[in-house]
């Protein structure tokens, strides 16, 4: 996300970009991504961008008239919270050097955050604006966004007018003419963001339960799927189903949601949580019956990736479902090339697909690739609408 909008609005101001990771920097700097994105790689090899990367955050931030927070913000399931620290520590980072800049936070964080900011710090310049990215297509989808969104708690005055030049900066710098802009509350902002992951992450589990249904039924599921989603007000996206929602954002938001819901009445949103892990015990329990007929009695995991060319893992359902195939005492072998150890989580990698089809008696792929038309037989995946 920071490296989509430091892209992004590069290319017609002069940008800073500030990390802690020394290779990074010098990637930036080079003209080199340091993640997998197309957009972003093609940009930075251009050398047309007004931007710079740099690890000193004083020189970064003193003349600086706005500054993007877009750091992490894991959720804490024993405290039902993000942990806001990083978020937090940047905000007094920027206000021990500058007085003037505007603060805009892009990282997700619980809602009424950002109010609670303003109070601890006695500083109305800080302001709220939620993504909406999707991984692996960060500055496409800023290049043409769905909407921009921005939270001041100002109707009005030098602030509201700030907000509303932050906003024309991103709107300025897209691709797509007609972008809406939405100005609201910094409370409403917050609660935008959490409320449309929770509905994408409520829009995957529908389709994996209508596939459990299916699966279970003895039915097509991609039949049903496709006569389902031609209904002009469901739609055809998000409806591949897959081992269950992960990523960077769903399945951290809609618990976070879920918390923010505390004392209001709800149903819906604690089934969405909850769809999450009743869907890999399905799908472990559908991995264990196809292994019992097999040999040897390994499961090769291909890829731990969320989604073809990817290279993100985080929270990605297959490796919950590899520690539910652990407890049940089964031997996991995992194919990613990405990864450069010998091992991940304690499990073996193998880098080299031939042998790792040999070792494995069953092999699950949360995603299809043409990598595995040679191993069909031993196949379990859910990924219906893919391309062979």
């Amino acid at each position: 996300m920071g490296l989509s909008l430091a892209v992004l609005l590069a290319r017609q101001n002069d940008v800073t970009a500030v990390d802690v990771i020394p290779e990074r920097i010098d990637q930036i700097n080079r003209g080199t991504s340091p993640i997998a994105d197309t957009e972003i790689e093609t940009a930075l090899a251009s050398g047309s961008l007004h931007l710079t990367a740099t690890m000193d955050v004083e020189s970064a931030y003193r003349d600086a008239e706005f500054v993007i927070v877009a750091v992490p913000t894991n959720y804490d399931p024993d405290k039902k919270y993000f942990d806001t620290s990083i978020v937090e520590g940047v905000i007094r980072q920027v206000l021990s050097v500058n007085d003037d800049a505007v603060i805009i936070i892009k990282s997700t964080i619980p809602v009424g955050f950002t109010r609670s900011m303003q109070e601890k710090f006695g500083c109305d310049r800080i302001l709220f604006s939620p993504e909406f990215l999707r991984e692996g297509r960060a500055l496409y989808d800023n290049y043409y966004p769905s909407r921009i969104v921005v939270g001041v708690n100002a109707k009005e005055g030098p602030i509201f007018e700030k907000a509303q030049e932050f906003a024309l900066l991103l709107k300025s710098a897209a691709k797509q003419e007609d972008v809406p802009v939405l100005v609201m509350g910094t409370t409403e902002a917050e609660a935008v963001k959490l409320f449309a992951n929770t509905y994408l992450a409520m829009r995957v589990s529908f389709f994996n339960e209508l596939d459990t249904y299916a699966e279970s039924k003895g039915l097509n599921a991609q039949e049903i799927i496709s006569g389902v989603s031609l209904d002009p007000r469901v739609g055809t996206h998000y409806n591949n189903p897959s081992f269950g929602y992960g990523g960077y954002c769903l399945p951290k938001d809609a618990k976070q949601m879920l918390a923010n819901f505390e004392g209001v009445p709800q149903e819906l949103m604690g089934a969405i949580v909850r769809a999450n892990p009743t869907r890999e015990a399905f799908i472990t329990e559908q991995i264990m019956k196809k292994l019992e007929n097999a040999t040897p009695k390994v499961v090769g995991v291909y890829r731990l990736t969320m989604k073809s060319n990817s290279d993100n893992f985080r929270e990605s359902a297959v490796q919950r479902i590899i520690k539910r195939l652990q407890e049940k005492g089964v031997e996991v072998c995992i194919y990613e090339p990405t990864v450069k150890e010998n091992e991940f989580a304690g499990v073996p990698v193998e880098k080299d697909f031939s042998t790792f089809a040999e070792k494995c008696g069953v092999i699950i792929a949360n995603r299809y690739e043409s990598q595995l038309d040679a191993v069909r037989d031993k196949l379990y995946t859910r990924d219906l609408f893919r391309r062979d």
